[in-house]
């Protein structure tokens, strides 16, 4: 059974920090693209960023670049979110999410979702 566990959401203030962590079991990791997306209220789930299997490709959201940065660990299993100089619209639920390619193809397994909330 493949489960995706996100963690490191919680209540910050504008101009704060947060790292989210997503821990992936039951699916070959180190061979997985992953990507985190979010979804506020009331709104679509957007794309926020996402890394190849190996590290070497990135690609981020226009409205997050130069403030996330999306890493993996896979010795661990992990994809991690590190998100810097937070501003009220980032508050979301974060999700991440795992597929085979990096390019194209349906995102196969996700998360449950961690809660970010950015306060003024």
């Amino acid at each position: 059974q493949v489960q995706l566990v996100e963690s490191g959401g919680g209540l910050v203030q504008a101009g704060g920090s947060l790292r989210l962590s997503c821990v992936v079991s039951g699916r070959t990791f180190s061979t997985s693209a992953m990507a985190w997306f979010r979804q506020a209220p009331g709104k679509e789930r957007d794309f926020v960023a996402r890394i190849s299997w190996s590290g070497d490709r990135r690609d981020y959201a226009d409205s997050v670049k130069g403030r996330f940065t999306i890493s993996r660990d896979n010795a661990k299993n992990t994809v991690y979110l590190q998100m810097n100089s937070l501003k009220p619209e980032d508050t979301a639920v974060y999700y991440c999410a795992a597929r085979r390619s990096y390019y194209t193809g349906t995102y196969e397994n996700w998360g449950q979702g961690t809660q970010v909330t950015v306060s003024t």
